[in-house]
């Protein structure tokens, strides 16, 4: 942390989206961002050579998702917000003046308002029509399927025993995902068909070798975040790995140099960094 705070402008702050800048929710499409995040990730991005949020959700997911704002007319923002309900002024990830923000895993690019990626892979589509046919002939109940365009993922959370439907589904998700070329990534509560060859460590390796970065801190909270926590150990830079701590997913926690308690405790974190570069 220390060479992060004597040269901020060498410095990449990466976050993970869900878990970290919003709270885990049973619903995935009803996650919203803290509301404090964007403006306190536009205050750092104002010091730091660069801010990138690395996550698995697509890219215009994570833009629509942080907003804070739900997508109906006249719902409820999210907690803490100020805004009139339904309102679209209220700041957003798309905001942040210079966020670079990785969608899956990587495969996915926005930076100055444009999206740059590869075509979809066809396995996925593949994947997801035998996937609720699976799930009917295992005699699975309560699982909700997200598709992510170049992923799908099965949460396993409002099901009557969440973490048994867990372990039942990890070997046939496993068959599912080897027969269309895919692997799996294990997360809190949910285990998503993914193509291989980019993971959120190899992402955030290319980024710092891109930005020729001086100084990296990496925020996450579950599993698929070890990759990045790897890439930061790796880098050969003064680095700074936060687990955005839960009773859920303990092993971020055991490699972390520092852990705070969910979103608001990230949020808490961001702010003292971001009072601290004002100071220089």
């Amino acid at each position: 942390m220390e060479a992060i705070l004597k040269d901020p402008a060498g410095a990449v702050i990466g976050l993970d989206f869900d878990g970290t800048l919003a709270p885990i929710v049973a619903d995935p499409a009803a996650a919203r961002i803290h509301p404090e995040a964007p403006r306190v990730l536009a205050e750092l991005g104002r010091h730091v050579k660069a801010v990138a949020i690395v996550t698995g959700r697509p890219v215009a997911t994570a833009l629509r998702l942080g907003t804070g704002l739900t997508d109906a007319p006249g719902s409820a923002d999210a907690p803490g917000s100020t805004d009139a309900p339904g309102s679209t002024d209220a700041p957003g990830l798309a905001d942040v003046p210079g966020l670079v923000v990785l969608g899956h895993y990587g495969f996915e690019r926005w930076e100055d308002g444009r999206v740059s990626a590869p075509p979809p892979p066809p396995g996925v589509l593949e994947a997801e029509a035998e996937l609720q046919l699976l799930l009917v002939s295992l005699g699975v109940k309560g699982v909700a399927i997200e598709d992510k365009g170049r992923a799908v993922a099965v949460h396993t959370r409002r099901s009557a025993d969440p973490e048994g439907t867990l372990e039942a589904l990890r070997e046939p998700l496993a068959a599912l995902a080897k027969k269309h070329g895919l692997v799996v990534e294990p997360g809190r509560l949910v285990l998503e068909l993914r193509p291989p060859g980019m993971d959120k460590g190899h992402a955030l390796g290319l980024f710092l070798a891109e930005r020729a970065a001086r100084s990296v801190m990496f925020v996450g909270d579950d599993l698929g975040d070890l990759a990045a926590f790897d890439a930061v150990r790796n880098s050969g830079l003064p680095g700074v790995n936060v687990c955005s701590g839960s009773a859920e997913v303990t092993a971020l926690a055991e490699r972390a140099d520092i852990v705070v308690d969910g979103p608001d405790g990230v949020v808490a974190l961001l702010r003292e960094l971001a009072s601290a570069f004002k100071g220089h």
